[in-house]
């Protein structure tokens, strides 16, 4: 099948920029390992500052200050400041231990728009023991609490594991008693420790199981619900709207109904702690590096951003599927799993029409 290459750049919507890989817990699935200091490479306040110039530079995406902990970061303050000052919307993703009064009262003070902790159990002894340090859940609340009394609207994430997917209801529950403004789910993508967790990653069919279950959910939740690292949801989303009879736009489901699955390289990017540009967080693909090249350049011409927002790349069911523009399937899973970024969904279950299963065109 033959179809045009397309070249035109997205709107860079969203950028997560990971300040530091200090952290000071040691949790199961991520890319990082545990330690407090800074690591080498990491950009220093001059070449931080200069870098959130250069984001503005093409347009005004939401700033993400992730980590490791980026409150580990001395000059966090500071950093958030200026892009601020520079137009550019402001979320930060605290692992929520380190939320204490003074902390919260700066982050106001900054103009922070949004906090997301990430609470994977119902409770504190399966929490602390995903999160790797005895305490975490505790002062995770603590946390919530003082961003509850500051104003600042605060999200939950949870990542989906074999064993945290019983008690989904229980963690939605938690979430709205503790007065958050959102969950979101993010589906396990093997890679750092994470790639150490085979036996907690769900199937295709439980994957298929548990987006259809938070489709239900979203209907009625007063939360914003949305699947993260989840591109499959885009069409279930549909398949399930078509079946209701529901249009899909954002009026019935919110800017996500609108938007893509696998944002990474459309929309979407991941500045890691030594400045490479990659398509996400768990797809670590040298795209660019802005110690090197400015990165207003690296997002309008990196080859492998310009494949990754063109479909008629990806090869297996995600090449022929119908549904392609609105999920994508994760280039991470594909490329962690089967080594091939432009490959197929690992972790799908859907049959495109045009794909008779033997690898070949229908």
């Amino acid at each position: 099948m033959s179809r045009s290459r397309i070249e035109t750049v997205p709107e860079l919507r969203v950028l997560a920029w990971e300040v530091t890989r200090a952290c000071n817990l040691a949790c199961r699935h991520c890319r990082a390992s545990a330690r407090t200091e800074p690591f080498p490479g990491e950009l220093d306040t001059a070449q931080a500052l200069r870098l959130i110039e250069q984001i503005a530079q093409v347009g005004s995406p939401i700033l993400i200050f992730s980590g490791g902990e980026p409150l580990l970061r001395s000059d966090i303050f500071q950093l958030i400041e200026r892009a601020r000052a520079k137009g550019l919307r402001c979320a930060i993703a605290p692992n929520g231990t380190l939320l204490d009064a003074e902390n919260v009262r700066r982050l106001a003070e900054c103009g922070i728009e949004r906090v997301s902790i990430s609470i994977d159990a119902p409770d504190a002894a399966a929490h602390n023991a995903f999160r790797g340090v005895e305490g975490a859940f505790e002062a995770c609340l603590q946390g919530m609490e003082h961003l509850h009394r500051a104003g600042i609207p605060f999200q939950i994430n949870t990542t989906v594991t074999k064993s945290n997917l019983p008690v989904f209801g229980e963690i939605h529950d938690l979430a709205r008693n503790l007065g958050a403004v959102a969950w979101h789910i993010f589906l396990l993508v093997p890679t750092g420790r994470g790639s150490e967790m085979s036996e907690e990653i769900i199937s295709s069919q439980e994957y298929e199981r548990i987006l259809n279950w938070f489709y239900d959910f979203s209907r009625s939740s007063p939360m914003q619900l949305k699947a993260t690292c989840a591109p499959q949801y885009h069409r279930i989303l549909r398949q399930r709207a078509k079946q209701e009879g529901i249009a899909v736009n954002q009026a019935n489901f919110g800017l996500d109904a609108v938007s893509r699955g696998c944002l990474g390289g459309n929309g979407f990017c991941f500045i890691s702690h030594s400045g490479q540009v990659q398509p996400c967080g768990y797809l670590e693909l040298d795209c660019g590096r802005v110690k090197e090249e400015p990165f207003p350049d690296i997002w309008r011409n990196s080859a492998r951003f310009r494949e990754l927002r063109d479909p008629s790349f990806y090869t297996g069911k995600c090449g022929v599927c119908e549904y392609e523009r609105v999920c994508g399937g994760c280039r991470a899973r594909a490329y962690t799993m089967n080594e091939d970024y432009l490959g197929e969904e690992p972790l799908c279950a859907y049959q495109p029409r045009n794909w008779s299963g033997n690898g070949h065109y229908g």
